[in-house]
């Protein structure tokens, strides 16, 4: 399994911002995507999932404010942000679980500012 996040990069306080990632290769079975990031100086962490495509789980700082999503047919899980705040500057990584097995796809970068 290959993933390919995209959708980073410089949005306003308040403003909104979508994260996509494809996923490619053997992509049968993958029951769980996941959204984590990562801010300077700071561990990697867990921002969003979704299970099975239909349940949801997000971090406290997020909720109300980030939806994930999946499509099934294009294979990509989405991650849209709204009301965006200076501490969700991070780079953002997308993540697949599919038979036990992990995968992780390159960071995106989002810088939100004044």
């Amino acid at each position: 399994v290959q993933l390919q996040a995209y959708g980073g990069g410089l949005v306003q306080v308040g403003g909104s911002l979508r994260l996509s990632c494809a996923a490619s290769g053997s992509t049968f079975s993958i029951n769980v995507f996941s959204w984590y990031r990562q801010a300077p100086g700071k561990e990697r962490e867990l921002v969003a999932l979704i299970l099975s495509g239909v349940t949801t789980q997000y971090a406290e700082p997020v909720k109300g404010r980030f939806t994930i999503s999946t499509d099934n047919l294009e294979n990509t899980v989405y991650l849209q942000m709204n009301s965006l705040k200076f501490e969700d500057t991070a780079v953002y990584y997308c993540y697949a679980k599919q038979n036990g097995m992990s995968y992780w796809g390159q960071g995106t970068l989002v810088t939100v500012s004044s």
